[in-house]
């Protein structure tokens, strides 16, 4: 083979034992994920913000970022649900350039995989124990998922992921909200399979063990845009999109049919400034049709503490080293707004 194998690294469990939740910790989850669930199963009408980061990098600006996420909530917990990203891997197109913070927890430094499976759960414990949220995080690496499996309230497969056999079936044993992305392509047939396969029950291998799963009945879609034969940015978000959408969930007979709309990516075009407008648009078409309000659960949204973002190596607190993102005086307006348009 041609790879050099460096030193085995601990299985999941031995770093969940030295690296523990405490009994308020496990209380404070399974209230937040009750409340989650609540939304995509239609006994609540609260409205989900999943938001932060397009990667989180340091721990330090990433749980700052957090600390005013809990006081803008305190703002409008009657009527929304904030759940912070803590998106600790970073899918490549090419493969090349920063992986996150799994593979390099220090981005100036070279990969080291053990120090970037503590620093990623030690992040995602202080954000749990410090400020009450339990977070969300990409699949991107299915056995991964269980370094992290206690800790998270919502689980996101990306956009060139939600194809794989493999993310699909362990999407189907994860006890937690896992939203398919639309492929790049943009084909929604695609999306609606994975969610009916995340929906089902499986027998696969995972861990190295034989596994069966019960289904995630809470396994829905997000819409984040796709890139056309040219090669050109096109929004999956407007009115007629989501309708599109609910009649492909009423034809599927999928359990607890459900949209977030992720503001960013091939909807935006990138140009993170327009994600003010889109989250807008939204809301606006949730107001407008009562079947629209009832099927899109939320949005996702990339923010940080300063806008836009920066090159490797600048070393400016609180700015994305990967896609730009608004900065925290436009991401506190924009909850504030939604609230009140809700």
């Amino acid at each position: 083979m041609s790879m050099n194998f460096h030193r085995e690294l601990p299985i999941p469990s031995e770093v969940k034992k030295e690296y523990p939740l405490t009994e308020k910790m496990v209380q404070v989850k399974a209230q937040r994920d009750e409340s989650i669930k609540a939304v995509f199963d239609g006994h609540s009408d609260k409205f989900i913000l999943i938001i932060g980061p397009c990667s989180a990098d340091h721990s330090e600006p990433v749980l700052e970022y957090i600390s005013r996420l809990r006081k803008i909530e305190e703002q409008v917990s009657d009527k929304i649900i904030i759940i912070p990203r803590i998106y600790t891997n970073k899918p490549r197109t090419t493969g090349q350039g920063y992986k996150g913070m799994l593979h390099q927890p220090d981005p100036d430094s070279k990969p080291d995989m053990y120090k970037g499976i503590v620093a990623i759960r030690e992040l995602h414990l202080s954000a749990l124990r410090d400020y009450g949220f339990s977070c969300a995080d990409e699949m991107l690496y299915p056995e991964n998922y269980r370094y992290l499996s206690d800790l998270l309230s919502y689980v996101a497969v990306g956009a060139r992921s939600v194809e794989n056999q493999q993310h699909r079936l362990t999407a189907s044993g994860i006890d937690a909200p896992v939203g398919m992305k639309n492929p790049t392509g943009g084909d929604l047939s695609v999306m609606m399979n994975s969610i009916v396969a995340a929906q089902s029950r499986h027998t696969f291998i995972y861990g190295g063990w034989e596994v069966t799963s019960e289904g995630n009945p809470y396994s829905h879609a997000i819409l984040r845009g796709y890139v056309d034969y040219s090669g050109r940015s096109v929004s999956n978000y407007h009115y007629e999109d989501l309708l599109r959408v609910e009649e492909l969930y009423e034809k599927s007979n999928l359990t607890n049919p459900s949209i977030i709309v992720d503001t960013n990516h091939n909807n935006s075009g990138k140009k993170y400034l327009e994600q003010i407008r889109i989250a807008k648009d939204i809301v606006h078409s949730r107001n407008q049709n009562k079947d629209i309000k009832r099927l899109v659960k939320g949005l996702m949204i990339e923010s940080y503490i300063e806008d836009g973002a920066q090159g490797m190596g600048e070393h400016i607190f609180g700015k994305s080293i990967t896609d730009p993102c608004l900065g925290w005086e436009k991401t506190e307006k924009l909850i504030l707004d939604i609230a009140d348009k809700l």
